[in-house]
């Protein structure tokens, strides 16, 4: 039952509609005299679309804009006074051990933005494939993300009233529905300044994967060729993930969304991509590699579809002689019956077309086919030269649908499973966590996902995913890692967004997004390791769960690395005093780019506590009252950092003797005070 508005029709809203549905490519958004955002008609666009001749207006340029693109660059560039702090609790060690943190995996607990910023100089160009799950803007999404720098998300958060009694992110705090201005707007100023963070922390053959569905995706590509550049567009997947189709869809019932891929740089970048085929398509070369024995396309030897020779000068007309031992490859023109002597006495085989006993052209020109041979994308059988068609290689189809595929890798037969459905990855999710029902809405399914991560031939890289929700990405990443070995890491990050009170999580006890993707990574690796136990004693299943905070500095916001020990008088007592030294020490490994999986030992000298970070190469003491005796025993260690409190010091003849310690002991070293 509708209420009755009670009011006189909003006739400029009539309007509105009226020439929206007569004209929706002049429907736009932009900004007021009053600053804020609102849909609108594009009136250069109206008065050509009524006009017969051309109407003069703004100049023509191809371009994609919306309001506050420029501020949402400022965005990205803006600097942030926060780091990341340790939760030992939360943590697990590479063996499942509560507490422990000798793992390579991270979890980050806090805004994505936040998050990618902190990251930047500790995990600038290593990352190989990111993946993400954004929000789709469907009408109904929530977007939990404050991205006005004017305030702090804490002021934003008090001042809307979207934080809980217990201080957790609402799930729906902010609903962003069709009939806002900022429909469009909103979503994209919200993953525009991220995707320019992530693209910084993409290896430079590295891949980013962004699950989408129609509702953005036109204007997702249009940004990522932006960021990304459009030479670097690598395809857009089409994945059935609902294979009986969406009963509340209109018109069409949907039963897929899509996977788009960009490389950070496309020249650089490999990954396997051919088609995926059966068994039956297969068979062994002459080296026992795999090949396809169909879809490969014949260059020289017989062949039905090329035309009989009828000029002898032609550019397709000519003999091959190749010699496997150093891949010799060298053409000739040749008569029909005509062969080289010479050549065969030192070890070449003679290749030419032929059809019914005549003479036809080969499939390229000899210029070409000379280009093939020297990039060695050439296979040789008795009688015949195959272009490799990507033989070494599989290529993904642009449209994936649930089935098992077999497939060609480096000449290996590899199996793939595409396992799609939602429906699959919620049941996994609801028996992993003995619930009635599914914990997450509308989790990836894993198998999708280990196929991604599997595109690459390297087994030991990281793995990124700042949308990570129920983490279903980390649970891939240790999955695959048990089938081939492989020693993958992944990086996590999720903001705390509070679960619906009514959901079967909360009631399970699980307050918040994170709360839930961290005890299915949990749950997860224990499974991996019960079903696979004599494969799985060095496998990493553990993970450091860090939250994003606000800096560890009191009311001073600076990088460690840009003071020596001469300033350390500079800011004595200007740490917070509920930070602990394991604090300062990952603000410390953040700001020195030296990574957040770093195997870190603590130790003891001359009565003070020590942190040697990779092995070494970073030792920090936060104690006070530090003796020459202490000091003397660091620099004797040569690490390439070593990090102290500026008022740390034990006395000022010590301060004194700092500099000189460590130019007797240990010169090179970088002197570093907090």
């Amino acid at each position: 039952m509708e209420n009755l508005k009670m009011h006189t029709p909003d006739l400029a809203e009539e309007n509105f509609r009226k020439l929206a549905a007569m004209f929706p490519n002049a429907v736009t958004e932009t900004i007021n005299e009053d600053g804020e955002v609102v849909r609108a008609i594009d009136a250069d666009v109206l008065r050509q679309e009524i006009s017969a001749t051309v109407v003069e207006g703004a100049q023509e340029r191809y371009q994609f804009t919306w309001p506050d693109k420029k501020k949402s660059v400022v965005l990205a560039n803006h600097p942030i006074a926060k780091t990341l702090r340790l939760d030992r609790e939360k943590s697990v060690g590479r063996d499942g051990t509560l507490g422990s943190i000798d793992t390579e995996n991270i979890y980050i607990e806090g805004d994505n933005l936040d998050a990618l910023k902190l990251l930047q100089e500790t995990y600038l160009g290593k990352v190989k494939l990111i993946y993400i799950d954004p929000p789709y803007n469907t009408g109904s999404d929530a977007f939990v993300y404050d991205d006005d720098f004017t305030v702090t998300g804490t002021e934003f958060s008090e001042a809307s009233g979207q934080r809980d009694e217990d201080g957790n992110l609402l799930f729906d705090m902010r609903v962003n529905n069709e009939t806002n201005g900022r429909f469009h707007t909103d979503w994209l100023n919200m993953l525009y300044p991220r995707l320019r963070l992530a693209k910084d922390l993409l290896a430079d053959d590295g891949v980013i994967f962004i699950s989408i569905d129609d509702n953005e995706v036109e204007n997702l590509k249009k940004m990522c060729s932006e960021v990304f550049g459009q030479e670097n567009h690598v395809g857009l997947l089409s994945v059935e993930n609902n294979p009986k189709g969406r009963k509340n869809s209109a018109f069409i019932s949907v039963s897929s969304e899509y996977c788009l891929i960009f490389a950070k740089n496309k020249a650089n970048s490999y990954f396997v991509e051919n088609v995926p085929k059966k068994s039956s398509d297969m068979t062994l070369d002459d080296d026992g590699r795999y090949v396809h024995n169909s879809g490969k396309r014949v260059l020289v030897g017989e062949n039905s579809f090329n035309k009989f020779v009828t000029s002898p000068s032609s550019d397709k007309n000519y003999s091959v002689y190749f010699r496997k031992k150093d891949y010799s490859i060298l053409t000739r023109k040749e008569a029909f019956g005509e062969t080289d002597q010479a050549l065969i006495a030192d070890g070449y085989v003679k290749y030419f077309s032929y059809y019914k006993g005549k003479l036809v052209e080969n499939t390229y020109t000899e210029e070409k086919f000379l280009a093939l041979a020297k990039e060695k994308a050439l296979a040789f059988s008795k009688d015949k030269i195959y272009e490799k068609n990507f033989s070494d290689t599989i290529r993904m189809k642009s449209q994936l649908v649930n089935r098992e595929y077999e497939a060609i890798v480096r000449g290996e037969k590899k199996n793939f499973s595409m396992e799609l459905t939602t429906t699959g990855a919620g049941t996994y999710l609801k028996e992993l966590f003995g619930l009635s029902d599914v914990p997450f809405t509308a989790p990836k399914n894993t198998g999708f996902l280990k196929m991604l991560i599997s595109l690459f031939e390297e087994k030991d890289f990281y793995v990124l995913d700042f949308f990570s929700g129920s983490a279903s990405v980390a649970d891939a990443v240790m999955q695959l890692n048990v089938v081939d070995g492989g020693n993958r890491k992944f990086i996590m990050v999720q903001i705390p967004e509070a679960t619906d009170k009514k959901s079967v999580a909360y009631k399970a006890g699980y307050k918040t997004i994170c709360e839930i993707g961290e005890e299915r990574i949990r749950r997860a690796g224990k499974k991996i390791k019960a079903g696979n136990p004599s494969t799985t004693g060095d496998l990493d299943i553990g993970f450091r769960v860090f939250r994003v905070d606000t800096t560890n500095m009191e009311d001073v916001y600076y990088r460690p690395a840009d003071y020596d020990q001469r300033q350390m008088n500079m800011f004595a007592n200007n740490i917070k005093p509920d930070r602990t030294p394991e604090d300062l020490l990952f603000q410390v490994m953040l700001d020195l780019g030296i990574l957040l999986s770093s195997d870190i030992e603590e130790t003891e000298i001359a009565g003070k506590k020590v942190f040697s970070v990779a092995g070494g190469y970073l030792i920090a003491c936060f104690d006070s009252n530090v003796t020459e005796e202490t000091v003397k025993a660091i620099a004797q260690r040569k690490p390439f950092y070593a990090v102290f409190r500026d008022s740390g010091m034990a006395s000022d003849s010590v301060a004194t003797n700092f500099e000189q310690i460590f130019e007797t002991y240990s010169p090179k070293t970088q002197r570093k005070v907090l």
